[in-house]
């Protein structure tokens, strides 16, 4: 502002004595008047900030006691997946806790059953969960209703009632619910139909607990002062250790028989050759090494030579004279979808295809089952309860997978009448099949959202269920007899005419009816032998049980029920009686030293009838029509008195000690074989003092392609086989597959073997130049091996920087 400016403003105000009325600045006056006014403005705007906070902070005092006098609905589970897929679909004014399995159990430290008092159990809060007991204690408190959601099996029958039991909440009322799946409709539909907890199934599951208490706390301490300390003994793993015992038993006993066949290849005009088996002689050949020419023709001796003498002979009798044949058989063969999954045949499979144990099978399922991020979907349940023994679906769920099989396949692969499958006689169907939620989960589309095992493991289980309702497929098959005077030889072939449920599965233990082709043959047609070639045989001891063929016996003997085969598999391995070697279980030392004492003091325990028989009795009280007391009563009694007699009559029981040629590196002693649960190991026998260990190497013969040492089996951290130079470290050839002792007909190298998950074999040249190596499909899973190996090495080295 200039100086005229301000004097022109002085004069319009008048003089400063006629404004403020004293000798004072005009300008100076305005300011004060101006603050004044600013700081009452601010002052009113503080008041009524505070005002309002107070309004608001009244207003969640009130909202927080209304919600503490009127908590809603709490609804337990067992555990946090679960709660968060689960909490999703309820909604507001639901909360969903997860009580992390049981609350309560019988003491770790004691017996916990009063025997003299009808068997009365001693239940104690589980160590360590003490706050969480106090946390879900004051949710209860607040709720208005309490839902108590654990699974719907005798298990969770008896979580819920220990829930009952620790928030007050009567376990008659319509207090529980149960759902076969987690998907919105289903928990839905739950909570509209609550209802009390079933006894019967509590009180089957108590019975079930007692029992094994009563086996492993009075029969333990017998093996400790008998046997070696740490040893426990169990109701229904004894019994499998035995039958373990028995089927490597029958393996030593064998012995095995050579035989031969006789391969036919033959031709008919120009079209390709074909094989065929010689099937039978004039005469007893193996008697005569001869064969009369008046046999009437399509009759004779089954082909039974047993040395390679006889087995040439027969092979130059099939080359002499002329084959015709003799018979054509047409026919068509269907082969019907298998049901939807059981538990027992999804460990089964999961096995045989997968390679999964049955404990990583049941792992991978119930993470299926509780509930999977999809994205913007949220967490969702993607397949039904997995322990189960039921075939059954609902009406629903078949007829989505009509829908879904006509639209994407066409209405010709859909039956008729939807496909029923009937039970087992020992099947209680509690629970629907082991099934996808919902047929439009398909694997592939949501694949990003899954890990590779619940992937493989969903898309198992989604195909089966698929296929399950689909028609059969069809083979066209075609069967003839061929003749060479007293000579008969037999070849098949079939065809795929249309895949039917192929179109979405193959069974695993048929991988698909494959094609063999025949040519076009009439009865009468001549036939030119290309060759026969004599091929050696031996008859091979049957097989160890793996984690398919074991649970495959369990349930056909009755024992166990689907939510105890991968326990029983995990207990036996854990206690050291049994080994996984190469995915068969091997008995220890250590295992048939306890089964032959067990079987001659306690025959019951290890008697797969009377097991059986137990089973069901368990489920004759989980029905209502057997009181757990009796049952607790009728075994404890002989029981106790076998207990009695055995601690007489056993002394202590040596278990025999395999002396190696190796010295220990330590302390010189003679190292010993031991057994471990990933098989058999050196150790030095001056444990304490010394716990020096090796692993015990088995000496293929074969020798190291690299240098001159010879291969031998070793065994992985995890248990598994693989095969190594015996001059390790200094030579550093190592490999998963086994070595073969024939040498590549090409070049000479060393032949590997490579086993497929689905059983297949697969031979290759070790040496990558060799010819018989370009194109071979082993290239490929080389390739992923070393891949997989080298993200090992360079997670380890970034791990130690």
């Amino acid at each position: 502002m200039s100086k005229v400016q301000a004097e022109a403003e002085i004069k319009e105000a008048g003089s400063p004595v006629e404004a403020a009325g004293e000798k004072k600045p005009v300008k100076a006056a305005a300011k004060k008047a101006a603050a004044k006014k600013t700081a009452a403005t601010k002052t009113a705007a503080k008041k009524t900030t505070a005002a309002k906070t107070a309004a608001k902070k009244t207003a969640a005092k009130k909202t927080r006691a209304k919600k503490e006098e009127k908590g809603g609905t709490l609804v337990l589970v067992e555990s946090p997946t679960k709660a968060k897929t689960i909490e999703r679909y309820l909604g507001k004014g639901y909360t969903v806790r997860a009580s992390m399995g049981h609350l309560r159990d019988l003491p770790k430290s004691q017996f916990g059953i009063d025997v003299e008092n009808n068997f009365e159990p001693k239940y104690i809060n589980i160590r360590g969960k003490g706050d969480l007991i106090k946390a879900l204690k004051k949710e209860a408190a607040k709720a208005d209703k309490v839902y108590l959601a654990s699974d719907p099996d005798r298990e969770g029958e008896a979580i819920a009632w220990h829930l009952a039991h620790l928030f007050d909440i009567d376990a008659a009322s319509p207090c529980r619910i149960v759902f076969n799946e987690i998907t919105k409709p289903a928990i839905q539909a739950a909570i509209k139909e609550p209802h009390p907890i079933n006894i019967d199934r509590v009180d089957a599951q108590q019975a079930r607990r007692m029992l094994d208490r009563i086996v492993g706390y009075k029969l333990s301490p017998l093996l400790w002062r008998k046997v070696r300390k740490g040893l426990s003994a169990g109701r229904v793993q004894s019994v499998t250790v035995k039958l373990i015992c028995d089927r490597e038993k029958a393996i030593q006993a064998f012995v095995s028989q050579e035989y031969w066949t006789i391969d036919l290849k033959l031709k008919k005009g120009k079209s390709n050759q074909f094989g065929a088996d010689l099937v039978a002689m004039g005469e007893d050949f193996s008697r005569t090494g001869e064969m009369a020419d008046d046999m009437p023709p399509i009759k004779g001796y089954k082909l039974d030579i047993h040395n390679q003498q006889d087995a040439e002979r027969a092979a130059a009798l099939a080359a002499e004279g002329t084959w015709s044949v003799a018979e054509v058989k047409k026919r068509q063969r269907s082969r019907k979808a298998a049901a939807p999954f059981t538990t027992s045949s999804l460990q089964q499979d999961a096995a045989r295809k997968l390679g999964f144990t049955s404990r990583k099978t049941m792992m991978v399922a119930q993470q299926l089952y509780e509930g999977i991020d999809l994205g913007r979907k949220g967490p969702s349940g993607l397949i039904t309860y997995m322990r189960t023994d039921s075939t059954r679906i609902s009406e629903v769920a078949q007829a989505e997978a009509k829908e879904y099989i006509i639209d994407h396949f066409g209405q010709e692969y859909y039956p008729e009448k939807a496909n029923v499958y009937s039970a087992s006689k020992k099947s209680q169907d509690a629970h629907e099949a082991i099934r996808p939620t919902s047929v439009g989960f398909v694997p592939e589309e949501i694949e990003k959202y899954l890990n590779k095992d619940q992937f493989r493991l969903y898309q198992l289980i989604w195909q089966r269920f698929v296929a399950s309702q689909m028609v059969p497929a069809v083979f066209d098959t075609l069967s003839v007899k061929l003749q060479n005077g007293g000579l008969q030889a037999a070849a098949s072939g079939s065809q795929l005419k249309f895949p039917g449920f192929q179109a979405v599965y193959i069974m695993a233990d048929n991988e698909g009816d494959k094609d063999m082709s025949l040519p076009e043959l009439a009865e009468g047609d001549e036939l030119r032998l290309m060759k026969a070639v004599p091929k050696q045989h031996f008859t091979e001891p049957p097989p160890r049980y793996n984690d398919a063929s074991l649970v495959k016996l369990l349930e056909e003997k009755g024992i166990g029920r689907p939510s105890t085969y991968a326990p029983i598999i995990e207990t036996i391995l854990a206690r050291g009686y049994v080994s996984r070697i190469s995915k068969a279980f091997q008995p220890t030392e250590l295992g048939f030293v306890v089964v032959d004492l067990l079987e001659e003091y306690f025959k019951d325990i290890v008697d797969e009838k009377f097991t059986a028989t137990m089973e069901s009795r368990l489920d004759g009280i989980a029905g209502g029509e057997l009181g757990y007391q009796k049952l607790l009563g009728d075994f404890y009694t002989p029981f106790a008195e076998e207990l009695a007699k055995a601690d007489e009559a056993i002394g202590h029981v040596e278990l025999p000690v395999e002396v190696s040629d190796v010295p220990c590196d330590l302390c010189g002693r003679m190292m010993v074989v031991k057994q471990g649960r990933f098989g058999k190991f050196l150790a030095c026998p001056g444990f304490p003092e010394c716990r020096n260990t090796k692993p015990l190497l088995k000496d293929t013969g074969i020798k190291c392609p690299k240098c001159d040492g010879t291969i031998v089996e070793r065994k992985s951290r995890r248990g598994k086989n693989f095969y190594g130079c015996k001059n390790y470290p200094e030579c550093d050839f190592v490999t998963w597959d086994v070595p073969l002792e024939e040498k590549c007909p090409k070049c000479g190298s060393l032949q590997l073997k490579h086993v497929y998950r689905n059983g297949r074999v697969l031979p290759y040249c070790s040496n990558d130049a060799c010819e018989t190596r370009i194109n071979h499909p082993i290239n490929k899973e080389l390739a992923k091996q070393r891949e997989k190996a080298a993200k090992a090495k360079e997670s380890a080295e970034s791990a130690s920087e």
